[in-house]
């Protein structure tokens, strides 16, 4: 009789945030994106992550240098009553930042691709992550080779 309370005490502790890693062009975009609107990176390190999320790897880089792109959360939502509706927030420390329409949309499609289940209510679609950490590697990225790219977070807010 004691294992049935400890398997539902279990349960609830492991619906709570969950840790998550992605590699490869999911992590790229999803580090390319966030990065547009991090307030820490330098204008080199956002330029190299604009050129690598359109496709343009003919820049150069320092060797040995990475670029490290963090929020402390991103939560965006759909509707799918109001079609047209889609929003995204992303937290960086004390700033936020508000993404409508495509940028959100194309956010919120990312960390989808990336494995985030949506969560639904009242017409609303919800997916969010916090304690994003992605470590990008332009040189690795630009052998062509799949690597250079991975990302860590908890799923929800």
């Amino acid at each position: 009789m004691k294992s049935i309370p400890l398997f539902f005490i279990s349960l609830l502790l492991a619906t709570g945030a969950a840790a998550a890693t992605v590699t490869g062009s999911s992590a790229l975009m999803l580090a390319s994106l966030v990065a547009e609107h991090s307030p820490p990176l330098s204008q080199q390190e956002r330029g190299a992550m604009a050129r690598m999320l359109a496709g343009n790897l003919d820049f150069s880089f320092p060797a040995n240098q990475k670029i490290t792109v963090r929020a402390d959360a991103v939560s965006c939502r759909s509707s799918n009553v109001d079609i047209t509706s889609r929003s995204c927030e992303l937290t960086f420390g004390a700033r936020r930042v508000t993404l409508k329409a495509r940028q959100a949309h194309e956010l919120f499609a990312i960390i989808a691709q990336a494995g985030v289940p949506p969560e639904g209510a009242a017409g609303r679609i919800y997916e969010s992550i916090s304690h994003l950490v992605c470590t990008i590697d332009p040189n690795e990225v630009k052998q062509r080779a799949g690597g250079g790219a991975a990302c860590t977070f908890d799923q929800g807010t």
